[in-house]
């Protein structure tokens, strides 16, 4: 089974985190189909905190891919922000 979610990077107490589409049965940090995008928790000033190709997740999703718990809480907050920005 295919499952959307997130692999850490970064240095000790600075995580940066891929949002990639892997098989389940691979390790957190492991091997993966495809990078879809990028979540820092620690973005500050004009940094980025959240970037994802949203085409690609949803192909990935009409493939069948389930979507962790985080991750679907970032296409969430995704969703609501170009809303929130627009008024």
């Amino acid at each position: 089974m295919v499952v959307i979610r997130l692999a850490r990077g970064g240095a000790k107490k600075r995580p940066f985190y891929r949002i990639v589409a892997t098989d389940k049965r691979n390790s957190r940090d492991g091997r993966f189909l495809e990078k879809i995008g990028y979540f820092n928790p620690l973005a500050s000033g004009q940094e980025k905190r959240l970037e994802m190709d949203s085409a690609r997740l949803d192909y990935w999703v009409s493939k069948g891919a389930q979507l962790s718990n985080r991750v679907s809480g970032l296409v969430k907050e995704k969703s609501k922000v170009p809303a929130a920005a627009a008024a």
